[in-house]
């Protein structure tokens, strides 16, 4: 298939567009930058937010749309979120418009807000931050507008990303910026909460096979369906980095929108990654 990946150079596009190569595709990376794309990919740095309703075209016309660009996506409270969700809202309907059959975009388990246990398609959401209020809405109208039309919607909705941590902005990230300073301690919450881990490889081959088969659609998990607690998933990170690093638990209060224990339901995309 020809496929476009939006936020190619992001954390997570650039090994969306690696498994997508390397399962024969053909990718067109966009992105403001060309930085650290794969180079087998085609670069592009068409502007998906000037409001061009021909951008489906000048994307060369591709089968699938894999929509990750998202700016301060690791600052949950930034005004980015909102001031871009009618950018990010218009192009998805142009692409539709256009005629592209088949878009996936990138969601969050921030959109459901407080909940514990398990999460589904089904579950209510109730964001507690711009970040997740600006994916939910976007997801609401998105599949509002996308009802009665030729177009398969993939809402992907993903949970708490690891791996390739020197260009994440997560926990793991700041650790390994403390181990470099040498520091010998990291402030730190409880770290009882426990989440769906999953490395951002896993998260690719995920999000390339979800967003290339018809069979599944809508809101789909891209996780791991086991949630860890957030201080044995650290504390197994300082032992396989080798950091002589010791937690200052409670530091740090845990906050207020992070539940106590969230995963997603996994039994969609396990029957996916079995398919395929």
């Amino acid at each position: 298939m020809k496929i476009v990946v939006t936020g190619a150079s992001g954390y997570i596009g650039r090994h969306v567009v690696n498994e997508l190569l390397n399962n024969g595709h053909k990718v067109i990376a966009v992105d403001i930058v060309n930085n650290g794309i794969n180079p087998k990919a085609q670069y592009s740095n068409v502007d998906i937010f000037a409001g061009d309703l021909d951008v489906y075209g000048k994307l060369g016309e591709p089968d699938v749309c894999i929509h990750l660009a998202w700016k301060d996506g690791f600052v949950h409270n930034s005004k980015a979120h909102m001031d871009y969700l009618s950018s990010h809202y218009r192009f998805l309907c142009n692409m539709i418009d256009g005629g592209c059959k088949r878009i996936s975009v990138m969601g969050t388990m921030h959109e459901i807000g407080f909940w514990e246990g398990k999460i589904d398609q089904n579950t209510p959401c109730n964001p507690l931050s711009q970040y997740g209020i600006a994916k939910n809405a976007l997801r609401q109208s998105l599949l509002l507008y996308a009802k009665d039309k030729d177009v398969n919607i993939y809402w992907l909705r993903a949970y708490y990303i690891l791996g390739d941590d020197v260009k994440n902005h997560s926990i793991f990230t700041k650790i390994l910026q403390a181990a470099e300073e040498g520091k010998n301690e990291f402030p730190f919450t409880s770290g009882q909460a426990k989440y769906d881990f999953i490395e951002v490889d896993e998260l690719a081959k995920q999000i390339a096979k979800t967003s290339t088969q018809d069979e599944y659609t809508g809101i789909i998990n891209v996780c791991s369906g086991n949630p860890i607690s957030l201080a044995d998933r650290v504390e197994s990170f300082l032992k396989e980095k080798g950091l002589n690093i010791k937690l200052a638990y409670g530091a740090f209060p845990d906050r207020e929108y992070d539940s106590k224990i969230v995963y997603g339901d996994s039994t969609i995309i396990e029957k996916i990654m079995k398919k395929c």
